[in-house]
Order: C-alpha cells, then sequence, then structure tokens
C-alpha cells in the first residue's frame, strides 16, 4: 500500500473544488500519456458534483481526450435511473453531457428499474468490473497483484467523499459493508443516510486504486477527518481504511481540517 496520506488544505469550499479540478485534468492528461487512456471513479457530495463542475467550466479541461476516459462510480443510489439523487445523473449534468465522452466507457451502477434488489445490481456491477479487468488484461498489469487484475480494471483516480459520521461511499460506521473483504462490489441496506438501498465498492476494491483522493469541506466533517487520520479501526471510522496503492491525498478545506494534527499537514502544491 502507499505511504502516509499527505493532506493539503484549502481556504474554502471554492477553492478546494477548483484545485481539484486543476489536480484531476493534470493527472488525466499524464495517465493518458503514460497509458493511451485514464480512468476515474467518481464521487457525489457537493464537494465531488462540485469538482465536477469546476472541470467542465476550466479552459484546461480540452487538454484531456474525454473520449479515452473511462467512468467509473464509486457508489450509488438504488433507485430509478433518472431520479435526481442518483450520482450518475448529477455528474452528467455537472460534467458529462457537455464533454465529447465515449457513452461505452460511461459505467452506470444498475438502477431499481433493471434489477428487483440493490444486491442484484451490485452483481451486476461486479461482473461488469471484472470483464473491464479481462478485456484490460492483455495491457501491462505486472505491478498489479494476480487477484485485482482479475476482478477489477486498473482505477488511477478514485474520487471519494466522507460523510460527517465517517462513511465512505456507501460503506457505513459497524454496518455489514465496511467488513466485506472477499468482494468487489455489495448491495446496501438500511443506510442510516436515505435512500436506505445502494451499491458500493468494498474496501479492498477502493484500495486497489493508484491514487485515492479524500475530498472534504465543512466543519461538520472535522471530527471524521481527524479520527481517520488519527488511524480509527475503520469498522468504526470507515473514512481511515482508503489507501491508494501509490498515493493517498486528503483534499480538504479548512473547516474540515480544523482537527487535523500539524504534523500531518504537508505542502502539496496542485498536481503534484
Amino acid at each position: 500500500m502507499s505511504a502516509d496520506p499527505r493532506v493539503s488544505i484549502h481556504p474554502d469550499s471554492a477553492v478546494l473544488m477548483a484545485a481539484i479540478a486543476a489536480r484531476l485534468i493534470t493527472k488525466l492528461v499524464d495517465v493518458q500519456d503514460k497509458h493511451g487512456e485514464a480512468t476515474v471513479v467518481l464521487t457525489g457530495g457537493t464537494v465531488g458534483i462540485g469538482t465536477l463542475k469546476a472541470v467542465a467550466d476550466s479552459p484546461a479541461a480540452p487538454a484531456v481526450d474525454w473520449s479515452r476516459v473511462n467512468f467509473w462510480w464509486g457508489d450509488e443510489r438504488f433507485v430509478s435511473k433518472d431520479n435526481p439523487d442518483r450520482n450518475t445523473v448529477q455528474a452528467r449534468e455537472a460534467l458529462l453531457s457537455s464533454l465529447p465522452v465515449d457513452p461505452a466507457r460511461v459505467h452506470e451502477p444498475g438502477s431499481s428499474d433493471e434489477f428487483a434488489t440493490a444486491e442484484e445490481a451490485a452483481a451486476d456491477y461486479a461482473a461488469r468490473l471484472k470483464a473491464a479487468a479481462v478485456a484490460e488484461h492483455a495491457a501491462d498489469t505486472s505491478d498489479r497483484r494476480p487477484e485485482e487484475a482479475a476482478e477489477l480494471p486498473r482505477f488511477d483516480i478514485l474520487l471519494l467523499g466522507v460523510g460527517p459520521d465517517a462513511h465512505i461511499a456507501s460503506l457505513f460506521p459497524e454496518q455489514a459493508g465496511i467488513r466485506v473483504k472477499d468482494r468487489t462490489v455489495v448491495g446496501v441496506e438500511n443506510s442510516p443516510k436515505p435512500p436506505p438501498s445502494r451499491i458500493s465498492l468494498t474496501l479492498p476494491a477502493i484500495n486497489s486504486a493508484e491514487e485515492i483522493w479524500m475530498v472534504v469541506a465543512g466543519e461538520d466533517k472535522a471530527g471524521a477527518v481527524g479520527l481517520a487520520l488519527a488511524g480509527a479501526n475503520p469498522v468504526q471510522v470507515p473514512a481511515a481504511g482508503p489507501s491508494g496503492r501509490s498515493r493517498t491525498l486528503w483534499l480538504i478545506d479548512e473547516n474540515a481540517a480544523s482537527r487535523v494534527p500539524q504534523q500531518l499537514v504537508r505542502k502539496d502544491p496542485a498536481g503534484a
């Protein structure tokens, strides 16, 4: 796994989202230079969707070949396909509808229009992830463990928000999902945050990503951020669990950073 996480603090949420957008554009260009294509796992929430809007508004956005970017999601609400609560709907409105993306590279988790249960939709999403991994297998996977190459495509950047209760994706404290180690995707029922039914990558799937970017703003998240960076148990504090294979970045605003130990804060220019 990666070395200790880096913490980069920004004055407010607007500056934070603009900085993440600039970093994301730069990283996608770099990955495409190396691999020819890039894969990003998106998140929802205020910062996640605000970042996508900032990407869409950036004059640097055309530097990315958007037709060669693969899009996945870390979690999704198990509701109808056009429900405005879905991360995918919000992502399309904020970014995807304004970019020349390849629809075949946009991998939306299943909806309640297509599947009877969240668990069925989770199994379908896992199968599609595996199919993408198999299709990618001919590429260079020499630095990946065989089981990762078999079950998951390469995730270059995975974005994650954090809830006030320290949940990530749809993995909530003390619930079954955060404990799952033998699957890449789970169906979540009885979520403490509505809607109750969801689909989520598991923590091992999240941690297969090359880089994980924890994107967090707001004083209400400060306790969760502080506990996560203090090394809490991920079962109680899921935000403590993500660790990218090459890098884990905490990109946060000053309000969310109020309980971060100063020794963890590093100078980390955007894009570095």
